[in-house]
């Protein structure tokens, strides 16, 4: 399949290309470029795509100084030589 450039630089997705992608109308796309000069057009998918990929489990919120204490009990775990101030 092949698609004519436009001035603008633009070009139409050929039908199979579409659907083989799932593309609608105002869809994103991206490109990559590989080393080896190849490019691949992939749709960019929106956040709400993927909700729901990875189960959450229910806990509780935690404070900043829960956070803060177990970041310190993780440093002296790894470094037990170290005291905190």
């Amino acid at each position: 399949m092949e698609s004519a450039i436009t001035i603008k630089g633009q070009a139409t997705i050929p039908n199979p290309i579409r659907e083989h992608l799932r593309l609608q109308p105002g869809d994103r796309v991206k490109f990559f470029v590989h080393p080896d000069g190849s490019v691949v057009l992939l749709p960019k998918l929106p956040a709400s795509a993927v909700r729901g990929a990875v189960k959450s489990r229910k806990r509780r919120p935690v404070s900043s100084e829960q956070m803060t204490m177990a970041a310190a009990e993780g440093a002296l775990s790894r470094n037990p030589r170290r005291r905190p101030r």
